[in-house]
């Protein structure tokens, strides 16, 4: 009797990886299980045995530009909840989309929360991401004093404003001009917590 082979655990994610390669400097609406195929030497059979659907790669890809969340909430766990670790950690979210290679994934997460925008039944990934960030940032800032009314408005001020930067960053590649923009944000906004905070704090 034939025993059928068993899917090798490491294929996925090695062919994730390369398909990102691919999109670097490629739109994501331009790309098919043939399109990618081609480029990656494999069959669109292979491609379509590990990821199922279009919609399943598109969405394999989001999470897979978005792993940074995961070093991120690990950096807000790991550390001591302070003012100066939750701007560090804010700090370092920006560097990473400082590197060329980040800002070109940075890029296809934009595409892919387009689409999202017109297939909301289809994808959730980005939304979901969008979520996560909010409740981080409310959470920290909760801790600092804030009331959840507070926390979860400069939450969502920061995490606008922030992807807006990056959004300008891909679009105009300017590092010097969003940086410096980026500075401000974080200076201001730390202005406004600590008043926040401040005002809570017992005569």
């Amino acid at each position: 009797m034939k025993m059928s082979r068993r899917p090798d655990p490491t294929r996925k994610p090695e062919l994730l990886a390369q398909i990102l390669d691919y999109l670097l400097d490629k739109p994501l609406a331009s790309l098919t299980f043939r399109s990618a195929a081609a480029a990656l030497g494999v069959s669109t059979y292979t491609l379509v045995y590990q990821f199922g659907t279009r919609n399943e790669l598109i969405s394999e890809i989001v999470r897979a530009i978005s792993a940074r969340r995961a070093l991120i909430e690990e950096s807000f766990v790991s550390t001591v909840n302070t003012l100066e670790t939750y701007y560090e950690n804010l700090r370092v979210s920006w560097q990473w989309t400082l590197d060329p290679r980040n800002r070109q994934l940075q890029r296809l997460e934009f595409e892919a929360t387009m689409l999202e925008a017109v297939e909301p039944d289809v994808h959730n990934f980005s939304r979901e991401l969008f979520v996560f960030w909010l409740r981080v940032g409310r959470e920290s800032l909760e801790s600092f004093g804030l009331t959840p009314e507070d926390a979860a408005i400069e939450s969502r001020i920061m995490v606008d404003a922030f992807y807006g930067l990056q959004y300008d960053l891909v679009v105009n590649g300017d590092d010097n001009g969003a940086t410096a923009a980026f500075d401000r944000l974080i200076t201001h906004h730390r202005e406004r917590v600590e008043a926040l905070s401040h005002a809570r704090l017992p005569a």
